[in-house]
């Protein structure tokens, strides 16, 4: 038996989650999930740690393999850390095994991924960090609008005539958003002619890496965002992409779960190692 830790430092948030791996089996033992909001991330990362220490019952001692990811090359006691699209695609097919890519959506930027049913990587493209189709511009313009994040999806899914947002910077788009706001537009149409442009933008990558195969899987803090979900799958329609978009009530730990059993494989590897060197 194997308990692993997987931590995925992000630009927006910490994800942490333990798990406990035996022969095949992988089973949930905690979870976490912190948002920076201008906190110190190593500071968090190390408390989202002790939170799913804390909810396990176990001791620090009794982690076999502490695993990072995204930023956290800089975490002092994790064990080793692996580069995130890997994390990503292998948590994406632990998810959901009919994954063929994956669409990873962060603060910052957005990701296309092609995996193969094992989860390696075949191929991926990114949008630019000053794209419009990212978490923090989103974020910003539900603040502009004066609406919780939480409640984006939902009036996304209520627009009678979506109103065109420029995808070219975020700095543009924004500035279509106030002039939206002048024009007397609704918050209904403003946010899904949002969800337009960035679904527009991502679903390119998706056909750049030509994901013409199985399900695209969504992770990343704007998984769960369900009008972005339904912008992006009437895209694929329209850019006929066979291949329909899904996302998972734990998307946005797709990176710490992957991280996490790479820990736990990698654990493994290591143990056989040493017990080769020893026998010869």
């Amino acid at each position: 038996m194997t308990i692993s830790a997987g931590i995925d430092v992000g630009t927006g948030g910490i994800k942490a989650v333990l798990f406990e791996t035996e022969g095949d089996a992988t089973t949930w033992l905690a979870r976490q999930y912190f948002k920076i909001r201008r906190r110190d991330p190593v500071l968090l990362t190390r408390k989202a740690f002790d939170e799913v220490l804390e909810q396990a019952g176990i001791r620090e001692g009794d982690v076999d393999y502490v695993a990072t990811t995204g930023e956290g090359e800089s975490i002092t006691f994790s064990t080793g850390h692996f580069y995130s699209m890997t994390t990503h695609a292998r948590g994406a097919i632990y998810l959901n095994t009919q994954t063929r890519s994956v669409l990873d959506m962060g603060a910052l930027h957005g990701r296309a991924i092609k995996v193969n049913e094992q989860g390696k990587v075949l191929t991926y493209r990114m949008t630019s960090q000053c794209a419009s189709g990212s978490g923090q511009f989103l974020e910003n313009i539900s603040r502009y609008l004066g609406i919780a994040q939480s409640e984006i999806g939902e009036l996304s899914m209520q627009a009678d005539a979506p109103e065109s947002v420029s995808g070219i910077c975020a700095v543009l788009a924004e500035t279509d958003v106030i002039n939206m706001v002048s024009r007397g537009i609704t918050t209904p149409n403003i946010l899904r002619g949002i969800h337009d442009s960035m679904a527009g933008r991502l679903v390119k990558l998706l056909r750049v890496i030509k994901a013409n195969e199985g399900i695209t899987f969504l992770s990343g803090g704007l998984a769960l965002d369900e009008g972005l979900v339904a912008a992006i799958n009437d895209t694929m329609v329209k850019m006929k992409l066979k291949t329909q978009a899904v996302n998972h009530p734990d998307s946005a730990y797709t990176g710490a779960i992957g991280a996490a059993i790479w820990g736990a494989f990698r654990f493994h590897k290591l143990a056989q190692q040493e017990q080769l060197a020893k026998a010869s």
